[in-house]
């Protein structure tokens, strides 16, 4: 059984962490810290979990006792964790936060689509930004077949959990509700690991939106190709092929096949040379905490899709 500890365990991504490891047939808890949370029952702070777990949130850390810790706390916090405490000897580390995805200090981005291989030999992970993986996951297998010679413009729409737990003037429910925004318009954080990856520099632009709804994104990108629809769509089944999570749509995409699933669901369209290519993925899972548990069992040799049968609503 592997022995897991959580940093961060108030936020969404925490409680989503929590609810795909209680269930995962090869791992469990040790303790989940939270400073604000200390001594409250994690059940009454995510009260999804209410029957699966009588765990209690601590603000104690004991790295000695776990084999995987996950960090979940907010950007920065996770070089600030390190800087106050040594990291033992054959501990793994996921880190969800954007602090190591430059690959700094030993890690390794964590993209399975991307770095399968690599992430199976780490012992410290990157996750990827929740856009990031919607974004890179759409553009890739052109990418790999350097096919991203052109301009490339991306809009993706975020669930208001991608803005964290805590509220603000923007994600609270009267002025997210039957409204949309953009913001950090063509300058977003996640655009540096997207553009590493893909390695496109600066024709890559990209406008994220925030949209209504309460988990998931749905990314439209679209860029010059010569190649014909169905030769694309070869070459991303191709790409995808043992990626147990990725699927090449033969119709459109939308957020509802998605939605409390680790998938992440592509479509393809050829419209006058321009390729448009539709990635949805759920924020919270592929996009972060299922995502991790997807990096935690290629780090310890489990079946990719350990713990991660998750199905999305009928309707």
């Amino acid at each position: 059984m592997i022995r897991t500890g959580i940093i961060g365990g108030a936020g969404y991504t925490a409680g989503e962490l929590v609810r795909l490891l209680v269930n995962h047939p090869e791992a469990g808890i040790a303790w989940i810290h939270s400073e604000s949370q200390a001594g409250k029952p994690v059940a009454e702070h995510h009260p999804g979990l209410v029957g699966d777990t009588d765990l209690v949130f601590t603000d104690q850390v004991n790295l000695e006792g776990i084999d995987v810790l996950f960090l979940c706390s907010a950007h920065g916090k996770s070089r600030e964790f390190w800087e106050e405490h040594p990291c033992p000897e054959g501990l793994k580390v996921i880190d969800l936060a954007q602090d190591f995805r430059d690959e700094s200090d030993g890690y390794v981005y964590g993209l399975p689509e991307r770095n399968r291989e690599r992430i199976a030999a780490a012992r410290k992970v990157a996750n990827p930004g929740c856009f990031a993986t919607a974004l890179q996951l759409a553009l890739l297998p052109l990418a790999d077949a350097g096919l991203l010679q052109g301009e490339i413009h991306v809009q993706a729409v975020t669930g208001s959990t991608g803005a964290g737990v805590k509220p603000s003037a923007t994600t609270h429910f009267s002025w997210r509700s039957n409204n949309l925004s953009a913001y950090k318009v063509l300058t977003h954080q996640h655009l540096a690991e997207i553009r590493r990856s893909l390695g496109v520099g600066d024709n890559l632009h990209f406008i994220p939106v925030r949209g209504d709804f309460a988990r998931g994104i749905f990314a439209v990108a679209q860029t010059p190709c010569t190649l014909s629809l169905e030769e694309v769509k070869a070459l991303y089944e191709s790409f995808y092929a043992s990626a147990p999570f990725t699927w090449v749509l033969s119709g459109p995409a939308d957020l509802k096949q998605v939605v409390n699933t680790n998938k992440c669901l592509i479509s393809l369209e050829m419209v006058q040379g321009q390729l448009v290519v539709t990635s949805v993925i759920d924020n919270l899972l592929k996009g972060a905490s299922g995502q991790a548990v997807q990096n935690m069992n290629l780090m310890f040799s489990l079946p990719e899709t350990a713990g991660l049968r998750l199905k999305a609503s009928a309707f």
